[in-house]
């Protein structure tokens, strides 16, 4: 972790294109305002930012646990790397945001150019905290991809005006205080940096080289943990969730916020390595809360009748056990937390897809009146499906081998009590999202609405819901190739802690 690969490098800045490209797309769009030829350019740059993200991962030597393709500019504070882990969460940014476009497209938003722009804003935001080695860069990113998340569920929202900017609001509020605690943590650092060395530095290599120690690393890891957690979001700092996702955007910006889980990339890049004595002595206490989450959340969401809300609360019991993989600081429990998370954003953005159609059809996520739509749109019931079994770990998605290593290292970390309450989490999970699916598609429609007038599934549906779920099953059948990609980075990792 603590080394770049200096020989391993592209004839060009692939890194830097991947952030420069969507920006330079968002800067365009905006300029060309709501022209037909934005919409195509914004699709067309998403596609070639995808592509971009192939480039990175063909060039990655996965045998390799250094970070690689290093870029840097000391007097703009630029320093960028890559590793197998990097690679795969750049892939997932990028098809969900090419993605976003098509989805955009089928619902048909107002001011679609904006929106066209805002998400590719989002996007270059995304890239650059997965790229850079630099910790105060990455709070930075990390506060203009919330601030765009946040103006879109202000002005894009489904609700009343009120409830837009109440959830606009609530967003904010607790994304702001989790940015504050992050920021707090980032300067805890480089002052106690400057304090040994002489001079400041927000470079991960300089910080790890001459970690804080003591009390200062114990105040730093409680500042970066919790500034990740609210965003990631992890019980109990989840607060915000549930009302964005009643009562903001139906699909992209929590697709944005849920789909590439960025505080638990930050937890990986950042906090680990640089807290380690810190994370060592408090992961009981963390896996604790991580464990009452899973079991919290799953019970609530048995209790919700409005179908995005129950979705955000299988949110937070599934980030539960993705914490819980992480914090066993075991080469196959970190394996298993970052092969969920990814699994976890393809499956979540599929269903919040699917739910997006639902709406366009019934104007409603009520539970109450919903149902009978299996017969009209059995497609996008399906991939609704298969989206709630990937998240729960069926068989024959990626899921299935994430989640039995996350458990096998709880197991081994923490024995038997705690790995059976998180399996019994899990199942609990598997429960409320089939009755979810036996409510909203399989239930009788509520008297008095008629089936009939259920719009049939359109072809750029099949497309976006094809896509995902195919990359879902690919990923599922074929799991060798991306265990390979990050298995040499997370044992160096798990190293620090006595377990590589």
């Amino acid at each position: 972790m603590t080394e770049i690969l200096w020989t391993q490098q592209a004839n060009w800045p692939i890194l830097a294109l991947l952030q420069l490209l969507p920006l330079a797309g968002a800067i365009i769009i905006f300029a060309l305002g709501e022209r037909t030829v934005a919409m195509a350019l914004g699709r067309i740059v998403a596609l070639l930012e995808l592509w971009l993200g192939f480039v990175l991962y063909r060039h990655i030597d996965a045998a390799e646990p250094a970070l690689q393709l290093a870029e840097r500019l000391d007097w703009l504070g630029y320093h960028a790397a890559a590793d197998g882990i990097t690679a795969l969460f750049v892939l997932l940014a990028a098809l969900i945001a090419a993605l976003m476009t098509l989805y955009s497209l089928v619902r048909g938003l107002a001011q679609p150019g904006r929106l066209m722009a805002l998400i590719l804003l989002a996007e270059a935001a995304l890239m650059s905290t997965l790229v850079t080695m630099n910790l105060l860069w990455f709070a930075l990113f990390s506060v203009v991809e919330l601030v765009v998340a946040g103006y879109l569920i202000g002005h894009w929202s489904t609700s009343t005006k009120k409830n837009r900017l109440l959830a606009m609001t609530r967003f904010l509020q607790f994304q702001g205080f989790g940015v504050l605690l992050l920021l707090g943590g980032v300067i805890i650092l480089a002052w106690d940096h400057a304090s040994v060395t002489g001079h400041w530095s927000f470079d991960l290599f300089d910080l790890v080289k001459a970690p804080a120690q003591g009390r200062f690393q114990l105040l730093a890891f409680f500042l970066l943990f919790y500034g990740l957690a609210v965003r990631t979001p992890l019980f109990p700092l989840h607060g915000w969730l549930p009302h964005v996702a009643h009562r903001g955007m139906v699909a992209i910006a929590p697709s944005l916020l849920l789909g590439v889980k960025v505080g638990i990339y930050g937890m990986l890049r950042f906090l680990l390595p640089l807290t380690s004595e810190a994370v060592q002595e408090w992961q009981y206490a963390i896996v604790g809360f991580a464990m009452t989450g899973v079991f919290y959340a799953a019970i609530l969401a048995f209790l919700q009748t409005n179908l995005r809300r129950l979705l955000s609360f299988a949110v937070i019991s599934h980030t539960g056990l993705i914490v819980i993989g992480l914090f066993s600081l075991h080469p196959i429990g970190l394996t298993g937390a970052v092969l969920l998370t990814v699994n976890f954003g393809l499956a979540v953005t599929v269903m919040l897809f699917m739910v997006g159609f639902v709406y366009r059809r019934t104007r409603t996520t009520d539970l109450a009146k919903l149902g009978g739509l299996f017969e009209r749109i059995p497609f996008i019931a399906l991939c609704f499906l298969v989206g709630g079994f990937s998240i729960v770990g069926m068989p024959g998605t990626p899921g299935f081998d994430a989640v039995h290593f996350v458990l096998e290292a709880a197991m081994e970390r923490f024995g038997a009590l705690p790995t059976v309450a998180a399996a019994l989490g899990n199942v609990i999970a598997a429960g409320f999202l089939l009755w979810a699916f036996q409510k909203a598609f399989l239930a009788p429609r509520p008297e008095g609405d008629a089936s009939s007038a259920i719009e049939r599934t359109l072809p750029m549906e099949y497309v976006v819901g094809g896509i995902v779920v195919s990359v879902l099953l690919v990923a599922g059948f074929y799991f060798e190739p991306w265990l390979n990609l990050i298995e040499p980075t997370l044992h160096t990792l798990a190293s620090r802690f006595g377990h590589g």
